[in-house]
């Protein structure tokens, strides 16, 4: 076996980048979850580090293990330490898979058991005063229309609705490409009501905001190139749910949950929502089910022979 010591971080930031490389090439992980699987493992180097432990061999279970303690008392969350444990476990066995340490210390780690929260959603007498919000008279308040409409009426994520790409858009069809998870497309239905905010902002907002440049982004940045920032488009989640006076903290993907919570309580199917939401696996709509509680006490109501 070629069992390759690296005697300082540098060396082991060379390794990181090897894995991350590789998961690039043959697991086509999103750009964000790179991110994140980086900035964990690089946390993770400078544990090692910090212990005098700058070297794979030495890693145990006790060594991991520790260092999730230490996550922990800095104040991460369950999710982010359970998602910096899986980075972790991959890291060791494609490492030990590629012969740089001697034994398979990931085999022995197991991921804590998280307690799901159920997401977040608005009453859709709220949703109503949010899209109302924005001011028609304005190109920015057509753009922020636009913007909240499309992210309710179909439940697309923050980074799919800024990225959305002007040939992503079958107007006359009533549809839009999202380009999701894993560079995954798929066509999502829009309402009525969406496609006439876009339509306007389209022709009445877009060219002013642009100044006579040319972007392929339905929603342009400030750069000719670039799109609106997600970051962005929580400012305008925000500030339309302080004008709608909506006191929670809401973002984007509160948007996304009560699309399907809400479709789900008018009789859709949940395999439909799955779809439409881009999910993998149908386990991941299931949650909206347990949201939707009044819905399953009127089927049990209903359908149960002692309901």
């Amino acid at each position: 076996m070629n069992v390759e010591p690296a005697s300082e971080p540098r060396a082991l930031l060379a390794r990181v980048t090897e894995f991350l490389d590789h998961l690039v090439a043959e697991c086509g992980l999103a750009a964000n979850t790179i991110a994140a699987y980086r900035s964990d493992l690089t946390a993770f180097v400078l544990y090692l580090y910090e212990r005098r432990e700058a070297t794979v061999r030495a890693v145990t279970v006790e060594t991991v293990v520790d260092h999730m303690g230490s996550l922990r008392a800095r104040g991460l969350g369950a999710n982010s330490i359970a998602r910096a444990l899986a980075a972790i476990k991959m890291f060791l066995r494609f490492l030990w898979a590629e012969g740089h340490i001697p034994r398979d210390v990931a085999a022995r780690l197991e991921a804590p058991r998280l307690v799901k929260k159920l997401p977040e959603v608005l009453t859709e007498g709220e949703v109503a005063r949010l899209l109302d919000s924005p001011d028609p008279t304005t190109p920015t308040g057509l753009r922020d229309r636009a913007l909240l409409e499309i992210l309710y009426a179909t439940g697309a994520r923050a980074s799919e609705v800024v990225g959305l790409s002007m040939d992503g858009l079958l107007m006359d069809l009533g549809y839009l490409r999202c380009v999701g998870k894993g560079s995954k497309e798929r066509i999502v239905p829009m309402g009525l009501s969406a496609i006439a905010a876009l339509r306007e902002y389209l022709e009445k907002s877009r060219p002013l905001i642009l100044k006579g440049a040319t972007s392929p982004y339905v929603f342009p940045g400030r750069s000719e190139k670039g799109t609106l920032s997600r970051k962005a488009l929580w400012a305008v989640v925000k500030k339309h749910a302080l004008a709608a006076g909506i006191s929670r903290r809401l973002s984007p993907h509160t948007l996304r949950h009560s699309f399907a919570t809400h479709l789900l309580a008018h009789g859709a199917d949940l395999r439909a929502i799955q779809e439409m939401l881009g999910h993998a696996d149908i386990a991941t709509t299931q949650v909206y089910t347990h949201v939707d509680r009044k819905r399953l006490k009127s089927v049990l109501k209903r359908f149960h022979p002692r309901g």
